[in-house]
């Protein structure tokens, strides 16, 4: 469809056909979330292929699986050194990386995004609890007072990208205040499982190391009150205390949300000072010929003030926003998708089938993701709406809410990060993985079949 007077994109549209108004509507229709929404559900894509990959690699040659990962690699800086299994770098180096993201994430949502008002982040912020309450609970009932009790944690965790890439194959079908629902709740669950972590899967504190942790986080405290804008200064800081926190008993990836939370949220310009500086460069791009949309090459003013216009944007734009979009692509297309692949492997001629299907840990894993997340979802949104009296998000159903519940479900990347965490035994962890791939499979196509009814009505052009 077209709006009024303004001619829509075409993607299929060679360039130099495309008219100034369309390029300018496209540019404007690409919001900040929309961007952060495409790259998280496009590298959920990726993830899945990486996930397959992994089950594949690890059935067909699994010694060539268990090598692979399991090879050590050293890394040594002056009298410091640390030797780990390439899998390790991965989930304690790597993943360090995707925690800073979804810190930035939480910060950034809860400063001006769906978790910054306290009514609007109500519901997502009940749906969270709700969705980690009842998975908890349902583990518990089939493992309380065994040794595979430490698991609890598995099923509370929600996979945002997986979850996102889903809603993403049903298009505008899909409110957009649905979109942000899913996303605020989510969010809101990795702080959880954040949280989770830290709290109940630290084994041993050494307080030296904690101590020297706690330097370094002054040190980025003075760095963010005194406007230290370079990320090169965040990046050492942040090596040095994952390096402490390594040590401390904390699990490295922690460094990951603790620096993030230190990350500028400021801009050095306010919008009246950058508002001034664009207005008085536009005005010196002056055009009166017919070759107006081709001087940029041949003509230094209009090239000076382009560029005079770039250097503003990028310093009204604050080191937060910055950090996060430079990341995402990242994350979304390179961390996850290596740590499904050293993760998702499960040797399944190795284990008897039958029995790892009925196994409480197996059983636990399932039912708290496939049932214990939609369950406690809608009930503790559907409570919030009580007792608070908000309303659901605009354009929303409660089938809708019950359609994302089941995509909270889908608990894959923290699933399997908190599963590690979980167990020493290997035997659990083969039974962790099979629970957490077959909920995660199950919840991914429920939300998907039930968001599809309750959307069936709606416009899709």
């Amino acid at each position: 469809m077209e709006k009024a007077g303004v001619p829509m994109y075409n993607g299929n549209v060679p360039e130099d056909q495309i008219s100034p108004e369309s390029l300018v509507t496209k540019v404007i229709a690409t919001t900040a979330f929309q961007n952060f929404f495409n790259t998280i559900a496009n590298g959920g894509f990726l993830l899945l292929f990486a996930s397959i990959a992994a089950l594949f690699w690890s059935n067909i040659s699994p010694e060539s699986y268990a090598h692979f990962w399991h090879k050590e690699f050293s890394l040594n800086i002056g009298s410091a050194s640390l030797s780990h299994s390439l899998a390790h770098w991965v989930n304690d180096g790597l993943m360090t990386l995707f925690f800073f993201t979804v810190g930035l994430e939480i910060k950034r949502e809860m400063l001006v995004g769906g978790l910054s008002d306290p009514r609007r982040a109500a519901l997502p912020v009940a749906a969270a609890i709700g969705g980690m309450v009842f998975p908890a609970l349902i583990y518990w009932w089939f493992n309380g007072g065994a040794s595979s009790m430490s698991g609890w944690g598995i099923p509370i965790a929600t996979d945002i990208a997986f979850s996102l890439a889903i809603l993403s194959t049903l298009g505008r079908r899909i409110p957009f205040g649905i979109r942000i629902f899913l996303t605020a709740f989510a969010i809101a669950d990795d702080l959880g499982a954040i949280l989770v972590i830290a709290l109940f899967y630290t084994p041993q504190i050494h307080l030296n190391y904690l101590l020297g942790g706690i330097g370094v986080c002054a040190v980025l405290f003075v760095m963010n009150r005194f406007w230290v804008r370079n990320p090169i200064g965040y990046l050492v800081m942040g090596m040095i205390l994952w390096y402490m926190v390594a040590h401390s008993g904390l699990h490295a990836t922690i460094t990951g949300v603790i620096v993030s939370m230190f990350i500028p949220a400021r801009s050095r310009y306010n919008t009246d000072v950058f508002m001034k500086m664009v207005r008085e460069r536009l005005e010196q791009i002056k055009c009166d010929g017919d070759d107006c949309g081709y001087t940029i090459m041949v003509n230094r003013t209009h090239l000076d003030a382009v560029h005079s216009i770039n250097v503003a944007c990028s310093r009204v734009e604050t080191p937060l926003q910055r950090m996060e979009h430079a990341m995402e692509p990242w994350v979304a297309y390179l961390i996850l998708p290596l740590f499904a692949l050293a993760n998702a492997g499960v040797v399944l001629g190795a284990l008897d089938l039958g029995t790892a299907a009925l196994h409480p840990v197996t059983l636990g894993i399932i039912f708290g993701l496939a049932l214990g997340k939609p369950v406690g979802i809608i009930l503790f949104t559907w409570l919030t709406t009580k007792i608070l009296r908000v309303n659901l998000i605009t354009g929303a159903t409660w089938s809708m809410i019950l359609g994302v519940g089941f995509l909270g479900g889908i608990g894959f990347t923290m699933s399997l990060f908190i599963s590690a965490l979980s167990f020493t035994e290997p035997v659990f962890q083969e039974y962790a993985k099979i629970g957490i791939i077959g909920g995660s499979l199950v919840s991914g196509i429920f939300g998907y079949a039930v968001l599809r009814w309750a959307t069936r009505n709606r416009s899709i052009s």
